[in-house]
């Protein structure tokens, strides 16, 4: 093998090819050829628009240099039946783009993308040995430094401690179903003796995560993540997969392999933790849930907040007509109600809460809306009983009309709860701000009142955000101050509440 005289592209004898390694990469077009093993590809797509950007790549050259390569969704019908992971191939011209500055997953700073006339084809019989792989791993103190940077994504290698909250003593149950509605899987992971971190795997890892745990001999305990995002929950390092990510346990790839004999060795580190302290969830503020919500690479979660309520959103309904056995709201039929879930007609119809109220806190104003049992841990009364003991007080009177809201409800006002609320696809999608709460959770000590003397002070917007759940509500002196922190964006919705000017 020779060497050009610009000392960058090696060159070879066998059919007169130009073959240059990773390292000469440089931005520009590239007559030349590369020669490198396929570890891994996956489709990144736009969050927000919804669209394919194209097909990414992690390739892994014969001196072990990884970069990332590209395509893009014109050119990706002509290469894709090719590409198989793992597999060797050269790749015939190409053009060398700047790596991009957010979720790199490489330290490369080019991107290898395949241009117009980009050439695949498989690498047969190669006397030079390629790696199969290569990672990047960081410790807790490394991804809490780049935590909310949307840098680099690293690789996180450890025990695990948890699965959606259940220890490893006994083999933990994985609902498939109910992790294919959740779209994830919790896991909380060790790496050698540092702090325990919650690992959060999205869509495809979380059924990767399934089929390896549930195929393993026994119950694996080494987990090994690939290309994780750092998020901060409430204040807490959490790492969540991206599109880009792989999974790997115990005995897998050599580093889990290695940690898997050095935690044989270390036994007390393998020790159970407390799952009530591990598991507890996060508290966050409102202004950082509509954060996360604006985040646009988020999912569907649950979170913990603090907030004080400050009005019923009056000209809504308060309550809905479920079905008796499955709670789905009931349509009405030619002579009776029925029940599309069910399927059943001639049902009977209970009332169930779906109230929607206002609520602040020291960073933002929002609506929440009851539904169901949250209704009746607020009120201490089912929502069946407050619509019949309307109709008992009024005998036939409105019988057709909608029941105004009940005293139980507008008593709240100015009551500080902690609230678990969800944030929903169509709150991602931008469709709808209101948050909904499917539980009320204990205070920690008694809520603050008027009488008391608590006071609200309103400042400005915090940007945190994430994951997490954990309500707490604050008691409120006066409904005008919590008007002052209304975000321009909660006018529409917000605008239907008629506010209650308490001491006026």
């Amino acid at each position: 093998m020779a060497i050009k005289p610009n000392g960058k592209s090696p060159v070879t004898t066998d059919h007169d090819d130009k073959i240059m390694l990773f390292r000469d990469v440089t931005p520009g077009p590239h007559e030349t050829q590369l020669r490198f093993r396929l570890i891994h590809f996956w489709e990144a797509w736009n969050p927000i628009k919804k669209t394919l950007i194209g097909i990414e790549m992690l390739l892994i050259d014969e001196q072990g240099s990884v970069i990332q390569g590209f395509i893009s969704p014109s050119r990706i019908e002509r290469h894709l039946s090719e590409m198989k992971p793992g597999s060797l191939y050269k790749l015939n011209n190409f053009y060398g783009s700047s790596n991009k500055t957010m979720y790199r997953v490489s330290d490369h700073a080019v991107t290898v993308s395949f241009s117009w006339n980009s050439e695949l084809s498989v690498l047969e019989d190669s006397p030079t040995p390629f790696d199969e792989d290569r990672f990047r791993f960081h410790s807790f103190e490394e991804f809490q430094a780049g935590c909310d940077r949307k840098g680099d994504l690293y690789d996180v290698l450890g025990h695990m401690k948890l699965i959606n909250g259940q220890c490893l003593t006994g083999t933990p149950v994985l609902d498939e179903v109910e992790i294919a509605r959740a779209r994830h899987v919790l896991v909380h992971v060790q790496s050698y003796d540092g702090p325990v971190v919650k690992l959060y795997l999205w869509d495809q890892a979380a059924r990767d995560f399934c089929k390896k745990f549930k195929s393993a001999e026994g119950t694996p305990t080494v987990l090994l993540v690939t290309t994780v995002n750092t998020k901060s929950l409430g204040g807490t390092l959490a790492l969540t997969t991206m599109s880009s990510s792989r999974v790997f346990m115990d005995c897998d790839v050599q580093p889990t392999v290695d940690y898997f004999s050095w935690l044989g060795s270390n036994p007390q580190s393998a020790e159970l933790v407390n799952a009530e302290v591990v598991t507890k969830r996060e508290t966050l503020t409102i202004g950082e849930i509509f954060s996360y919500i604006r985040d646009g690479s988020n999912k569907e979660a649950f979170f913990e907040c603090t907030a004080t309520i400050d009005d019923v959103v009056y000209g809504s309904t308060w309550y809905y007509i479920s079905c008796s056995g499955c709670h789905t709201k009931a349509t009405k039929g030619p002579t009776s109600l029925m029940c599309s879930k069910c399927g059943k007609v001639n049902i009977s119809g209970v009332p169930q809460y779906r109230a929607q109220i206002s609520v602040y806190d020291n960073s933002e104003q929002a609506v929440f809306v009851l539904l169901g049992d949250a209704g009746f841990e607020l009120t201490g009364k089912h929502a069946a009983e407050l619509v019949s003991s309307y109709f008992e007080a009024n005998g036939d009177q409105g019988v057709t009309q909608e029941v105004p809201f009940p005293e139980a409800l507008i008593s709240t006002i100015g009551q500080k709860h902690n609230f678990c609320v969800k944030v929903t696809q169509h709150n991602l999608d931008g469709k709808s701000r209101s948050l909904t709460v499917t539980k009320i959770l204990p205070m920690e000590s008694p809520p603050v009142t008027e009488a008391s003397g608590g006071n609200y002070n309103p400042t400005t917007s915090e940007d945190g955000f994430e994951t997490g759940t954990k309500v707490c509500a604050a008691s409120k002196p006066s409904v005008d101050s919590a008007e002052g922190s209304k975000s321009n964006g909660d006018i529409d919705e917000m605008g239907k509440a008629k506010r209650l000017k308490r001491g006026v």
